[in-house]
């Protein structure tokens, strides 16, 4: 009875390895160019002069992450100095300097109507904090607790729900208003480190440290696709502007743009003499250019289409862990351990 069962699960394995193998084929037949072949024509971009026209001074520590709110205007920016601060970006100003009860925070997001912030870390909790209460302070409005990991990135869907990922392997969406949590999303072998929210809301991509991007629809709680190729931790993930694709960036030193109707990886942005790790990506408004920080100090400006670098962004004194693209696209916006934030255009 015993060798009858594993017989049957051998045989199983090997019409599932057979399978993978008729799908890898199919796949390598539908590949009849590279994005690169197919962008030759296309005009190549001018060399990207971009400036530093305003810098936020305020956290005493390194900063670990921002978000732009979708008014273009304001951003909050988490600190290990125990700070959330909300900025207004035109005038510098601080809005909100919310303290925190952990310091060892390590994501920050802004609500899209601009109510509320959250934020986590550490504590393996995800805190959502109100801006808009009548008395005018502050305050924690929820404590979202049931990872077990720490809290690498939280982002809204709205007031009323929020995704996370966890050091505990998996991302979770919840429920604000009841504080709890309304589905689990299981597939990672490591660490996840990232998640960013397709335009339709409906679809989210997760990046970890088993060197896989997962994509993963909200409706039926399940993973739809696996991205596979980065030789190291995934670090940052980004949907691309339509929603059609997404940029990750690794540990392994590379960017990569991966498509979700083909299936597959199209681009990679990669320099000989680029050998850190990418922290952060983000695309700009056409989703022409990609930005990407790294632990060298300094933001790499990426042509999509091409997979070369149009620009250097050197102006922190030490890594840069965060950045952003404000929803207009007018404005990049780069948060560093040295503690500051800079806004370029």
């Amino acid at each position: 009875m015993g060798d009858d069962i594993s017989e049957k699960v051998q045989a199983a394995k090997r019409e599932a390895e057979q399978l993978k193998e008729r799908i890898r084929s199919t796949r390598e037949k539908l590949a009849d160019t590279t994005l690169r072949q197919a962008a030759e024509r296309v005009p190549a971009l001018p060399k990207i002069s971009m400036k530093v026209r305003r810098t936020l001074k305020g956290h005493l520590a390194k900063i670990y992450a921002m978000h732009w709110a979708e008014d273009e205007r304001h951003l909050v920016s988490a600190s290990q100095d125990g700070k959330l601060i909300v900025w207004d970006a035109f005038s510098t100003n601080k809005i909100h300097a919310i303290p925190l009860r952990s310091s060892w925070v390590m994501t920050c997001a802004y609500a899209p109507s601009g109510n509320y912030v959250a934020c986590g870390g550490l504590d393996n909790l995800c805190s959502i904090y109100n801006l808009k209460t009548k008395e005018g302070a502050v305050k924690v409005a929820r404590e979202l607790s049931a990872h077990t990991g720490y809290l690498s990135c939280c982002r809204f869907i709205s007031d009323r729900q929020i995704l996370t990922s966890s050091g505990d392997m998996s991302c979770m969406l919840w429920d604000i208003d009841a504080g709890v949590k309304i589905m689990e999303f299981n597939d990672h072998t490591g660490d996840v480190m990232s998640l960013s929210l397709s335009p339709n809301k409906n679809i989210f991509v997760s990046g970890a440290c088993d060197a896989t991007a997962k994509v993963w629809d909200i409706r039926s709680g399940r993973c739809v696709q696996t991205f596979t190729g980065h030789e190291s931790d995934i670090n940052a993930v980004q949907f691309f502007p339509n929603g059609d694709a997404f940029g990750t960036g690794s540990d392994d030193a590379s960017c990569r743009l991966f498509d979700l109707r083909a299936d597959r990886e199209l681009n990679q942005y990669t320099h000989d003499n680029i050998l850190c790790g990418i922290t952060s990506v983000a695309f700009s408004y056409s989703g022409r250019l990609l930005f990407a920080g790294y632990d060298d100090f300094n933001c790499n400006v990426w042509d999509v289409l091409k997979g070369t670098r149009v620009s250097t962004l050197s102006s922190h004194d030490n890594r840069v862990s965060c950045l952003g693209v404000s929803s207009d696209g007018m404005a990049l916006a780069t948060g560093s351990w040295d503690s500051l934030l800079k806004i370029w255009a």
